[in-house]
């Protein structure tokens, strides 16, 4: 597309402002090849990976068709996970700015259902939610979608990974035909391609090609004994030290046996897939985000969605069978400007993998040797930061100015050793510097948060 400003869309005035104040000026390759078609209300099916500003591409195609006059759902986006659905929320919200009146409610899995059912009955225009919970609403005849004008399908292949087809279809079923269907996805599988076809009406597609910059990521792999492969992992973190890691695994308890055997040898890990229930997954999250955790283990199901910010390194424990699987993890690092790096292990049996990621980037997979990386059996890779527990939260009207401002006040830490404050219905997570843990506890053990006691605990 020759214009890539969002000014040579059929936006509002208003819209094109408040893109402006949200620092949007140019469009993304994918916003640009699909904008055009869905605001002309075309069904459309992207190959679209985190961070390419797919977010805005539906979102605004879903606003621009919102009647505020109306208090019926009349645009739903579905999510593989809560903490996806929450990011997209944020983001049409900051969309809809420019637009008065607009109510998005989140329908998501993890929350109690009763809350949700009184926000729906007060009317909403836009609902974001995981599959699950709104095949809950629609069974119980709580969600009502009878005037959707938009379906956007977001991450549709980890929805298909996560068995979420048969609840699909079936949220599909209860929709009008005339729906403009948007369909969001990293891979192209043929379930994808399946899904398409007999839900969407001659779809415009749209691939933008997912290779990284030269010279913005660094891609090594290191053939090992499979017996060696947890020894060459410590090897490779003592080797290039990295501030911040994601370690991909296959399965879940590959994931939970890494991270304790990182644990075991000095490396603060933990591990996050789908067994976890929603206040550990929560805490993880927190904590790998506030760096007060240094790495992050995971399936590619619990990483898809994650909002991981200034990610360093990427090590893939085990190479994933699909070259673009490989592409999309390795594209959390090397973001915004910083440069990052992605390792990988495999053994003798695997060459065939390696082999195919080099021919799907056109270029050839460089292949190092586990002689190279020296070993310091001392070595250790501890954040930082720690984190602390309270007992209150949004429900309690906490907000992260009365934590700081009581950790900085009466305890008195310095504004620099506090760290990212999140609140939650019923608790909230501070970050503090590791050296200032036993004064920010002592003082919580006594003091007062917005003048009441709170209970503290440091996470571990």
């Amino acid at each position: 597309m020759a214009q890539a400003a969002f000014s040579s869309l059929s936006l509002s005035k208003a819209q094109l402002t408040n893109l402006s104040s949200l620092g949007y000026h140019k469009m993304t390759p994918t916003q640009a090849q699909s904008l055009p078609a869905i605001l002309q209300g075309k069904d459309v099916i992207a190959k679209a990976k985190t961070g390419s500003g797919k977010t805005a591409a539906f979102g605004l195609g879903l606003l621009n068709k919102i009647n505020p006059r109306f208090f019926g759902v009349q645009a739903l986006v579905l999510c593989p996970t809560r903490e996806l659905a929450d990011q997209v929320g944020k983001e049409i919200r900051r969309l809809a700015r420019a637009t008065s009146n607009i109510k998005l409610i989140l329908l998501c899995g993890g929350k109690p259902f009763g809350p949700q059912v009184g926000s729906l009955e007060h009317g909403a225009h836009i609902v974001v939610g995981t599959p699950g919970r709104i095949q809950d609403h629609l069974r119980k005849s709580t969600l009502k979608l009878d005037g959707l004008t938009t379906l956007v399908l977001d991450e549709a292949d980890r929805m298909l990974d996560m068995g979420f087809i048969d609840v699909m279809q079936e949220i599909f079923e209860q929709t009008p035909s005339s729906r403009q269907t948007l369909l969001f996805s990293a891979t192209y599988p043929d379930t994808i391609q399946h899904i398409s076809k007999r839900f969407q009406k001659k779809p415009l597609m749209v691939t933008v090609e997912s290779d990284h910059q030269p010279n913005v990521i660094e891609q090594l792999f290191y053939e090992v004994k499979k017996h060696q492969r947890n020894n060459s992992l410590l090897a490779l973190f003592e080797h290039y030290q990295p501030e911040s890691t994601v370690v991909f695994c296959h399965t879940k308890k590959q994931c939970d046996e890494v991270a304790v055997w990182l644990r075991e040898h000095q490396i603060e890990a933990l591990a996050i897939h789908g067994d976890l229930d929603q206040r550990e997954r929560d805490q993880v999250l927190v904590r790998f985000a506030n760096n007060s955790c240094s790495v992050l283990v995971a399936t590619d199901v619990a990483a898809r969605g994650l909002d991981i910010k200034a990610l360093q390194a990427v090590i893939n424990y085990e190479l994933p069978r699909d070259p673009e699987i490989y592409v999309h993890r390795i594209g959390r690092t090397g973001r915004a400007g910083e440069k990052g790096i992605a390792l990988s292990l495999f053994t003798e049996f695997e060459h065939v993998r390696v082999k195919a990621i080099g021919d799907y980037q056109k270029k050839p997979s460089i292949i190092d040797v586990p002689t190279s990386l020296d070993r310091d059996p001392g070595f250790s890779l501890q954040p930082q930061m720690v984190t602390i527990q309270l007992d209150v939260g949004r429900k309690n009207k906490v907000r992260p100015g009365d934590i700081l401002g009581a950790l900085t006040g009466d305890a008195g830490l310095m504004g620099s050793q506090i760290g990212k404050i999140d609140i939650f219905d019923m608790s909230s997570y501070v970050a503090v510097e590791r050296t200032a843990l036993r004064q920010a506890m002592n003082y919580l053990a006594q003091g007062k948060v917005k003048g009441r006691s709170i209970r503290a605990r440091k996470i571990r």
